[in-house]
Order: structure tokens, then sequence, then C-alpha cells
């Protein structure tokens, strides 16, 4: 198939890479014209810009916006202007889901398809594929099935239900992600902190054969401990990117129970103060009412 890839960033070059490895044609579209130049070195079709890559589409013409949350909205109504109906629009990034079932109901009333796909697998995905959560109309995901299955390593696609739905499941995705980052993260603090002076490289590899908590998480921690295991190049502040409280937002909705993930994500936030506010109300409530001592600034 032929496709237009806008959004060049880590994700979306790498995506092209695979894509154009797997037989593909791939329109490369980038606001650094640079970007898509070098990809057209590569095997990707050269594009100025919006306009002239979905001009060398032919119908029904295919655009996978990967870019990120803040543009996405702008960055879809530019391509849409360049649309007709029959074709598709699927947004590959880390949207809200309620966004999506909006994005969807717009462009239906020109006529234009959508999926969002909710796209897993990081940098590792040019070699490894991309797990991909679609939503999306049958119709819209029938026509673009061949992207997936080309992007997706085998069984690591599927079609989740209508527009929204991908999205959906990839936020609860992100959730449980934070989840299991953050058992580890206090596991290996509690050895770090052992009489033993523990090798946590040397358990986080015999952890990755046979154990009960291997995973691939497990096997990335290896490979950031093996010539670092103080990690004195990385400060602990710790991002996110918002899919932990679209998913927190969602138990609240939907009266299920998620004190794991909501704490992952409090967590995420109290690693952001050099000097907790609160933290020192503490201090000085216990210094007021039980005379304990506190540690001055």
């Amino acid at each position: 198939m032929r496709l237009a890839m806008i959004g060049l960033g880590k994700m979306g070059s790498n995506m092209t890479l695979r894509l154009i490895e797997g037989g593909h044609e791939v329109v490369a579209i980038d606001r650094d014209v640079g970007i898509a130049r070098e990809l057209g070195t590569k095997g990707a079709v050269f594009a100025e810009g919006v306009a002239d890559g979905i001009a060398k589409l032919k119908a029904p013409r295919v655009a996978w916006v990967m870019v990120p949350e803040k543009v996405t909205d702008s960055v879809i109504d530019d391509v849409a202007s360049h649309l007709s109906k029959g074709d598709v629009l699927i947004d590959g990034g880390n949207s809200n889901w309620k966004d999506s079932r909006v994005r969807a109901e717009r462009l239906s009333k020109k006529g234009i398809l959508f999926c969002d796909a909710g796209t897993s697998g990081g940098v590792w995905g040019l070699k490894n594929g991309y797990c991909l959560m679609v939503g999306g109309t049958p119709e819209a995901v029938k026509l673009c099935e061949p992207i997936f299955k080309t992007l997706a390593p085998v069984d690591g696609y599927a079609h989740m239900g209508p527009p929204g739905a991908g999205h959906y499941v990839k936020m609860v995705h992100n959730g449980i992600e934070y989840g299991l980052m953050q058992a580890y993260a206090e596991g290996f603090e509690i050895m770090k902190t052992s009489p033993f002076g523990l090798d946590l490289h040397k358990i986080a590899a015999i952890w990755g054969h046979g154990s009960v908590v291997r995973s691939w998480l497990l096997e990335l921690l290896e490979s950031a401990l093996k010539d670092d295991t103080e990690l004195k190049s990385i400060r602990g502040w710790v991002a996110d990117s918002g899919e932990g409280r679209w998913t927190v937002q969602a138990s609240i909705d939907q009266d299920v129970p998620a004190p794991i993930i909501t704490l992952s994500l409090q967590a995420r936030f109290r690693s952001r103060q050099d000097e907790s506010y609160g933290a020192k109300i503490l201090a000085a409530l216990r210094n007021q009412f039980g005379g304990h001592a506190v540690k001055k600034a």
C-alpha cells in the first residue's frame, strides 16, 4: 500500500522504515522538512509538506498522523482538509479516547474514515514490531489492515471496536505499565538498601529466566543497570504523558477501584518535587503536637 506518515519523530520515523521494509510505499511528511528529506534517502517518498504529501497518494488515500497529543487536533484538521470521501485518517499517537470519538464523528461528516491506533513498542518497535490496538469501523480497519499487520509482530494487532476503543485500550495499557514500573522501582530500592550489598544487575538478569516477575520491562531494567548500577547519570524525575491520569479518571467515572495505578501516578508527581511542601507540613505538625525533632533547612 501507499500511505502518508505525518510526524517523523522517533516513533514515526521507525514506523516508516518498518513499513518500507515490509514493501509499502510511505510518503514522509514532517514540519522539519530535513527529516522527511533524510527518510527520502532511505526509501520513503519525500514531500515538502501536508498538501504535497497527500497529493502524492491515490484514492482511497490513507494518512497516518503520529504527533504529540497537544498538536493532534490541529494536524488532523490540516490533513483532513486535503482528504476526500472514502479516504482514511489514522491517529497513532497517545490521544485521549474521548477526543478520538469526537474526531471520528467530525471526520465522518466529510465521509472520511477514522482509525485510532493505540501503539506500543517504543524505540524498539522497528526491530520487534509494534503492538497495535485499533479502533474504527470495520470498513476503515479492513482497508488499513495490511499496514497494521506489517507494523505489528505476529498476533500483535487486533481490532478493538468502534472509534475510540483503540485509544481506550492503550490508555489502560499505559496505566498498567505505570503500576508495573512502580513495583519494580520499589522492589529494587528495597534491595539496594539491604544489608547484603546485592548485585542488582545480576538480580534483574536472573529474574528474566523462569521467574514469575519476568517481563520485557525487566529486560530493559537489566540493560539500564548493566553499565550504571547506581544510575548516577539519571535524576529521579519522572514525567507522565497523560494516559495514567486518564486511566485513573476512567476508574473514577466507572466506579472501579484502581489503587495501584492511582498511587503509581501520585509517585510520579512526588518525584518532581525537590522539596515537598506537604512533607514540611507533616514535619511541622509532628513538632507542634509531640515536640518531635525537625531537620532544619
